[in-house]
């Protein structure tokens, strides 16, 4: 049996439900930096199963260096008062997403076409997720892989064992359970972006939720693209602020008693004709550029009561990127240990590989936790222990569940 170093402590501070002061935020899958993460992984999980089919095992790659650069666009009202066929504004100068990072292209004598692979990813995920985005003239998609890292590739593809070896030095971190505010900002984006885009197809995918406790007082501000070909007039567009307004606010009720306020689109000048007004539902038609990486960690949500780790889980191995492996394993580790010990309140679980050491086996897996009064560390530690270990035992469950895309990575 492997003996692993899991350490378990008390976490030195209140837990973040009891902060006076809390912040999270969302980044919606329409915002420019969300757009490189889902393109990303999209990639990701493309190549390892296309790896898979060909020489029968995921070969070295990454794609978490996608970026986006800005297009420009003139939006206006669908009132008629458009050139024959067009509804809405147009794209001036297409938005340009470029798919960087290392592939490996021939394994044994065998050739995988990996920039091609990766355009067509690329491509189908925007067609699936942005409907307003006319692929054919607002934007542009490049893809560059260069061959991966010799010594790299070693590491990877080491043979004869079943757990790989870490890529990197480098951790992951992950908590749980999340607070109030935390469920609001990450399922009211999810759900502006599913239920209530299915009957208001005005709201644009780019979404993004900012949240602010102050003691019992809970505000949301809602920053929502609107899409030009689906609002006639500037009531149009109010009425469906109005209606997300509404919407947001409604959602937030079953998560809290506490007081929630939503404010919707707080940049606009109503009077001056000023709004938040696009042709494809995303900033990045105008100015707006984006990174893999630099937006939602992990677990979908920004947090800095937090801990949080800078890595670029999207795009990442699967198999043995530490960056990647780490923070999703981190994030369930936390929610299953709060699901199955009572009398928690708060935990966060960091975890740290050592480079060419089995991922199964890393340098610390840390536990913090904030108790329930009256209960002490001591008394659930085992249990702690235990799950931990379960986990980190069937760590390349993870390796499936992201290759099978049941994961979501930001």
């Amino acid at each position: 049996m492997t003996e692993r170093n899991i350490q378990v402590a008390e976490l030195d501070r209140l837990a973040v439900e009891d902060q006076e002061v809390e912040i999270v935020e969302r980044k919606g899958i329409g915002h420019p930096d969300s757009i490189c993460d889902g393109i990303a992984e999209s990639v990701s999980q493309a190549l390892a199963q296309a790896y898979l089919d060909r020489v029968g095992k995921v070969l070295h790659y990454n794609t978490d260096e996608t970026q986006l650069a800005a297009g420009t666009a003139a939006p206006r009202f669908a009132n008629g008062d458009q050139p024959e066929g067009q509804k809405g504004g147009e794209v001036i100068e297409p938005i340009y997403i470029l798919v960087v990072g290392r592939a490996t292209k021939e394994y044994q004598g065998t050739h995988i076409p990996v920039d091609s692979i990766a355009l067509k990813a690329a491509r189908d995920y925007l067609r699936e997720h942005f409907p307003a985005l006319d692929l054919e003239t607002d934007v542009v998609v490049d893809v560059k892989l260069g061959e991966g890292s010799g010594d790299l590739q070693t590491v990877f593809g080491e043979e004869g064992g079943q757990i790989p070896m870490a890529n990197d030095t480098s951790f992951g971190v992950g908590h749980a359970p999340l607070t109030e505010t935390e469920q609001i900002v990450h399922t009211a984006e999810r759900e502006l972006n599913t239920t209530f885009h299915d009957e208001h197809p005005a709201l644009g995918q780019d979404v993004k939720i900012m949240g602010k406790r102050e003691g019992d007082v809970i505000d949301i501000t809602v920053a929502a693209a609107m899409v030009d070909q689906h609002v006639t007039s500037i009531t149009d567009y109010t009425e469906t602020v109005e209606a997300v307004r509404e919407f947001v606010t409604e959602l937030a009720q079953k998560f809290t008693d506490r007081d929630v306020h939503v404010d919707v689109n707080t940049a606009d000048d109503v009077e001056n004709g000023s709004i938040y007004l696009t042709h494809t539902g995303t900033s990045a038609e105008q100015g707006d550029d984006g990174s893999v990486g630099r937006g939602n960690r992990a677990n979908g949500l920004i947090t800095p009561n937090r801990p949080m780790s800078m890595e670029a889980t999207s795009g990442k191995n699967p198999v043995n990127h530490i960056g990647k492996i780490y923070n999703i394993l981190s994030t369930d580790i936390a929610e299953t240990v709060v699901a199955e010990v009572d009398g928690i309140r708060d935990l966060q679980i960091r975890l740290l590989s050592q480079i060419g050491r089995p991922i199964d086996e890393p340098h610390v897996a840390d536990a913090q936790v904030v108790t329930e009064d009256g209960l002490a560390v001591s008394d659930i530690e085992a249990e702690i222990r235990a799950v931990v270990d379960e986990k980190l035992a069937d760590v390349t469950d993870v390796t499936r569940q992201v290759i099978e895309g049941d994961i979501s990575t930001f």
